[in-house]
């Protein structure tokens, strides 16, 4: 009985109370009495019960939230929160949050790693980077990696690869490709776009990535020479030397590989949509409430 007292909401102990009373037609006073729950107890929860919900108003906000963002915890949604005008402390979020069965069970699941090292088959390049993440300026440090992404029945599984090139300035996915092989071509397409956005730039830029068997070519190594551009390279078996890329791409498949993509143009369109809804609408705590997008423009 102490449990009940314990674990149960004020609601569902009432609950249980009237159950009771119509189950075994007896009083009040000997149910009470047997679960020892005070008299004054009871009519307390009783009086709060009729009382109107003066959180319905944030609640209602919170809710509006979380149907335009299902993977954002109860952090985020005190931010966005404070984005559309409203200061909530984060425990009375999380409070509401958890009442109504709002909170995020996206990142539960374990997702498959595509692994593109094989060996030493080209040249390899040291560390620049040695995880030196932030930098306070766009295009400066970039990094890139590919990942795999899985599609079709349970007995057939196709595979399409998506390879990004992300500023780490803000986070921003500054140029991608889905590809349908991992080959150099689902590689060198972004690479060409980003040299477009960085060659005016009066700093050089540096690209980080692992030692897949992609960035060792010499076709990649040689279109970053031409462009000045340095390169960068994880230490073998480090993946948190590329701890941005692995984040993002467990975010990426966290938030849209819930549900099975029968079709190639199904799973294509949604990485396109999420890839968008990432730059410029999902806000991160780390850059203040803003989305990658956003906190660009800022510093513009």
């Amino acid at each position: 009985m102490e449990g009940l007292r314990r674990r149960r909401r004020p609601e569902v102990i009432i609950k249980i109370i009237d159950e009771l009373r119509l189950k075994y037609h007896t009083t009040k006073t000997l149910i009470l009495k047997a679960l020892r729950i005070s008299r004054s107890t009871y009519y307390y929860i009783r009086s709060i019960q009729n009382k109107p919900d003066k959180h319905a108003e944030i609640a209602k906000i919170i809710k509006d939230i979380k149907d335009k963002n299902k993977s954002y915890g109860y952090r985020r949604v005190c931010l966005e929160l404070t984005n559309r005008g409203y200061r909530v402390n984060h425990k009375l979020v999380l409070k509401i949050m958890k009442k109504n069965n709002l909170l995020s069970s996206s990142y539960s699941r374990k997702t498959r790693k595509y692994n593109s090292y094989r060996g030493q088959v080209g040249k390899l390049k040291s560390n620049q980077l040695n995880r030196r993440f932030n930098t306070d300026r766009p295009y400066q440090k970039l990094c890139t990696d590919i990942s795999e992404f899985r599609y079709g029945n349970c007995d057939i599984n196709h595979r399409i690869y998506l390879s990004p090139i992300m500023d780490l300035f803000s986070g921003e996915i500054i140029s991608y490709n889905i590809s349908s092989h991992p080959n150099m071509n689902c590689v060198m397409k972004p690479l060409k776009e980003v040299i477009q956005l960085v060659k005016d730039l009066p700093y050089r830029t540096t690209i980080h990535s692992d030692q897949g068997a992609q960035y060792q070519s010499h076709i990649w190594q040689k279109e970053l020479k031409k462009n000045k551009i340095f390169q960068s390279m994880s230490r073998k078996g480090n993946c948190i030397d590329n701890s941005p890329m692995e984040s993002f791409f467990h975010i990426m498949k966290a938030e849209i590989m819930d549900c099975n993509y029968d079709f190639k143009e199904d799973l294509m369109s949604s990485m396109k949509i999420w890839i968008d809804y990432y730059n410029n609408h999902r806000i991160k705590t780390k850059l203040g409430g803003k989305s990658p997008v956003q906190y660009r423009k800022l510093s513009a």
